[in-house]
């Protein structure tokens, strides 16, 4: 083995990453039996991770578009894989989002797992090194191999705690997310061997040098759809989406928090981070496809929402509806709608996050997500009521909240490319309006009021404590976005301008089909 590469001394990401596995082996080891010291140990060891990427986000250079903090070691040699470990202002805002949310769901869990305490809060930790370790990895190898045990502890996550039908859906989550895997694996594999410069050479997975690498354009469509196809699955893209209400619904609270918060967005990372450098021409050329499929998510996750009986399983459809804004954003290729798509997954993580939270504390007390047997919940539980209103707005675009200027951002994006399709997006916005604040008036005001509620206690202090940095980062960005923006923006200009010729090249087929008829 090489000594490190880095431009730190400290090899913050190793640290970073693994530092959940060397929690939960240490809770598994010795503490079994002892809820009180393990349960500490989990927040503990969340919050030391949390801190850390806060102490990465404060020494990240905001005027580079480099990837800094690089650790590069030589790994399996014979492959050509590297240990090889990076970030730029995509992943570090990701990054921050997921050890945010793993420190949260730690005390929103602490009294409602009832069963398997110890090995529930361990799953956890192994499942923020998958996630933090697919976001640092710059080696392609090195993304898989987190890209997989990621999987892992969700699906036990699911079958193990979750509700009544979990074996269906963790399988149902396992095999789609498999599918895509495989498809995946096959086009890394073909890229890493193409990509050698002579045929005894050793496959190339490092990122670096695969986007050196020129692929004829029958080999970047293949590899592009194999890539994309996973990354779609875990958005979810319309129609790979079904998956997405069962694992939802049948998650314990925790699981869709990290789900919908962390596991959706490392679709739209993924093709961030790999689909469209490594096959810009593909890319290109799959524009107006992809535009299309975005809308139509945008359009079908607001109206499944509309008629949904099931509270959680509307914020889960929710979520199809907001992600389609993300491919819009990264589709339209320039920087507003890229930097839009890269807001509204930080964004959408902190809200939707919030949301399934507070689902998951009415559901301890009222024993039902049926919105049709709530109603009148704001006199027994106003703090309740007041933190779902906060959540409610901000996720339906009210102006000075988080869930607004990333939309916005992206459908400008999307308005530059082509403005009937923003049009068309732009309704999605009035849909959401629509189901959340329905929603909201049949939950807290209208419908049943059962005299038995006014018995039960509003959210304590622990509840409170896990949505109050949500609310306040919402707040944050809905105010003052070009915080995160200015972290943002230099790698997005970055990739911008490496697509520029590839765009011009292939233009788009809708773009050509309006130019001709004079636009609107």
């Amino acid at each position: 083995m090489h000594s490190f590469q880095q431009q730190a001394g400290f090899p913050i990401l190793t640290v970073m990453t693994f530092l959940p596995t060397l929690g939960a082996l240490v809770m598994l080891a010795l503490m079994r039996g002892r809820p009180q010291l393990y349960k500490s140990t989990a927040l503990v060891t969340a919050g030391a991770t949390f801190f850390l990427s806060l102490a990465m986000v404060l020494k990240f250079d905001q005027s580079s578009a480099d990837f800094q903090f690089i650790e590069k070691v030589s790994w399996i040699e014979r492959l050509g894989a590297s240990y090889h470990m990076g970030v730029d202002g995509i992943s570090v805002l990701l990054i921050l989002l997921t050890t945010l949310l793993s420190l949260v769901i730690v005390p929103a869990s602490w009294n409602y797992i009832k069963d398997r305490e110890l090995t529930f809060f361990a799953s956890f930790l192994f499942l923020e090194t998958g996630m933090l370790g697919t976001f640092c990895a710059r080696d392609l190898l090195l993304f898989y191999v987190f890209w997989e045990i990621m999987l892992i502890p969700m699906y036990f996550i699911i079958g193990v705690w979750g509700g009544p039908r979990r074996i269906y859906a963790a399988l149902k989550f396992f095999l789609f997310t498999m599918a895509g895997s495989v498809l995946m694996l096959v086009a890394i594999v073909g890229i890493a061997y193409l990509a050698r410069p002579d045929r005894y050479a050793a496959p190339v997975f490092d990122l670096d040098q695969l986007q050196k690498a020129v692929f004829s354009f029958p080999v970047q469509v293949a590899a592009f759809l194999a890539f994309f196809i996973a990354f779609a699955i875990k958005v979810p893209m319309w129609p790979v989406h079904t998956w997405l209400p069962d694992a939802h619904v049948e998650a314990p609270t925790a699981g869709s928090v990290i789900l919908a918060g962390v596991l959706l967005k490392m679709g739209g990372y993924g093709i961030i981070r790999f689909c469209i450098p490594l096959f810009p021409d593909a890319a290109a050329a799959a524009v107006p496809y992809i535009l299309i499929l975005s809308i139509i998510a945008i359009i079908y996750g607001a109206m499944v929402s509309l008629v949904q009986k099931d509270l959680k399983k509307l914020v889960a459809y929710s979520s199809v509806s907001h992600m389609g804004f993300v491919t819009g954003g990264i589709f339209a290729f320039n920087v507003i709608g890229l930097s839009g798509a890269v807001l509204v997954m930080f964004s959408h993580g902190l809200l939707t996050g919030a949301l399934f939270l507070l689902v998951g504390f009415m559901y301890e007390r009222l024993h039902t997500r049926e919105i049709s047997l709530m109603g009148g919940l704001a006199s027994p539980f106003p703090v309740l009521a007041a933190f779902l209103l906060f959540f409610t707005l901000a996720s339906l675009g009210l102006p000075g909240l988080s869930g607004f200027i990333g939309e916005f951002l992206s459908l400008l994006g999307l308005f530059s490319y082509n403005k009937a399709m923003a049009v068309v997006a732009a309704s999605g916005i009035i849909l959401a309006a629509a189901y959340l604040l329905w929603m909201y008036l049949r939950v807290m005001f209208t419908g049943t009021r059962d005299e038995e509620w006014f018995k039960l206690s509003d959210l304590n202090l622990r509840e409170i404590a896990s949505l109050a940095p949500l609310a306040v980062l919402a707040v944050w960005v809905g105010v003052y976005p070009s915080t995160f923006l200015n972290i943002i923006n230099p790698s997005v200009n970055k990739l911008v301008t490496q697509m520029a010729p590839y765009v011009a090249q292939h233009g788009g087929l809708l773009t050509h089909l309006f130019a001709s008829r004079g636009g609107l």
